[in-house]
């Protein structure tokens, strides 16, 4: 596994972890400038989160001895649009801001990408919001290319 800076634990997740999921979702939105509708995230959460989807969070140590979760990656799973293989999505790769610039997304998705291949995938795969430089920066540094756009158009009821 990727190594983390000193007074950093990652730890395997499990659908116990269900709050810390809303939460990070919650603040990834915010720091969007966006809200998503009431209940939408955690009805998300609730729908995949399983022992099937992977989770690692990443925690530093507080006061008395607790650790506070910081950080995390979620994996699902998506079919690939061309020849239609399962592979590992990332759902939701978190860091407060508090945090960043450290490397912990690095090991995040170092951590996922070690894991995929261990399972025998042979990609991974993720959306990120265009909005989102330095997600996309940081994505693009660790070998990750566009492959499709997504586009919407807003309707008039």
């Amino acid at each position: 596994m990727a190594t983390l800076p000193p007074g950093y634990h990652l730890r395997l997740g499990s659908p116990l972890d269900r709050v810390i999921l809303v939460k990070f979702m919650e603040c990834t939105y915010q720091e969007l400038g966006d809200t998503p509708p009431p209940n939408h995230l955690a009805t998300t959460v609730d729908h995949y989160l399983s022992c099937d989807t992977p989770l690692w969070v990443v925690e530093c140590p507080r006061q008395r001895g607790s650790a506070l979760a910081v950080g995390c990656i979620w994996l699902g799973q998506a079919s690939d649009q061309r020849n239609g293989l399962l592979h590992p999505y990332v759902l939701l790769l978190y860091v407060h801001p508090d945090h960043r610039r450290q490397g912990l997304a690095s090991t995040l998705l170092n951590t996922a990408h070690q894991w995929a291949t261990a399972a025998g995938h042979h990609q991974i795969s993720l959306q990120v919001f265009s909005q989102n430089a330095p997600a996309q920066a940081l994505y693009q540094k660790l070998g990750y290319q566009p492959e499709a756009i997504l586009m919407k158009r807003p309707l008039q009821p």
